[in-house]
């Protein structure tokens, strides 16, 4: 199959908020073929600074010159499952040395994907994409689900919707690597839980996984940071 469109020859979605992986993989599948960028709101406090990002992202290089549409601004209000005083919604996201599993949304995959499922059966799009890297610990980014989410959605909306992983065998330094070739501005990307602006905080774990991946690849992060991270 050719990496951006399904063998009907249909686009692809690309499930992207402006962070570095979801970048990437939007300039990849652009380069393969027509996109569509999807943005999901859920009401978690990054939102804004990321769809801030998102356009400043779509308005500048490489993306300009390559077949992606506007981007599609899709919402799902998750208020009465994220309470309050969740962390995601509060804007308080875990420490800078915390675990992958800290920072855990139950079911995100499911509500992103069953959203942009929708709006692909609506636009005639064949194929999502998510930049779901090597590693990832969570129980709705497996092969399994992402499977069972293709029949699914395909099943239940009488539309076939491939649900793809095309960095699934990648990590971060690799995504900064390929990034680099394909001339994504990684200034203006936003791998962030915890926004001051539209700066980086410096301070939570998702700055520290950009940091060490811009240390391993052997290439500068132009990210502004509030708080220098630490070394």
């Amino acid at each position: 199959m050719v990496a951006g469109s399904s063998e009907s020859g249909q686009a692809t979605a690309v499930l992207c908020s402006a962070g570095l992986d979801s970048a990437v993989l939007l300039a990849a599948e652009a380069v393969a073929g027509p996109v569509t960028p999807v943005y999901v709101s859920v009401g978690l406090a990054w939102e804004a600074a990321e769809r801030r990002a998102l356009e400043r992202l779509l308005a500048a290089a490489p993306f300009t010159t390559l077949p992606v549409a506007p981007a599609a601004y899709l919402a799902v209000d998750m208020s009465d499952v994220y309470a309050p005083s969740h962390w995601a919604v509060r804007g308080t996201p875990p420490a800078f040395d915390t675990s992958d599993e800290d920072v855990y949304l139950a079911g995100r995959n499911v509500v992103l994907l069953a959203k942009a499922g929708v709006l692909c059966e609506r636009l005639g799009l064949g194929r999502i994409a998510l930049g779901t890297l090597a590693g990832n610990p969570f129980p709705d980014a497996t092969p399994d689900f992402f499977t069972a989410m293709s029949r699914t959605l395909s099943l239940g909306l009488a539309h076939t919707v491939d649900v793809v992983t095309p960095f699934r065998t990648l990590h971060k330094p690799d995504v900064v690597r390929r990034g680099l070739q394909l001339g994504v501005p990684f200034a203006l990307t936003l791998s962030c839980m915890g926004p001051v602006g539209n700066e980086h905080c410096g301070q939570c774990s998702k700055c520290r996984e950009r940091r060490d991946a811009f240390a391993e690849a052997g290439v500068p992060d132009p990210a502004t940071y509030a708080v220098t991270p630490p070394r």
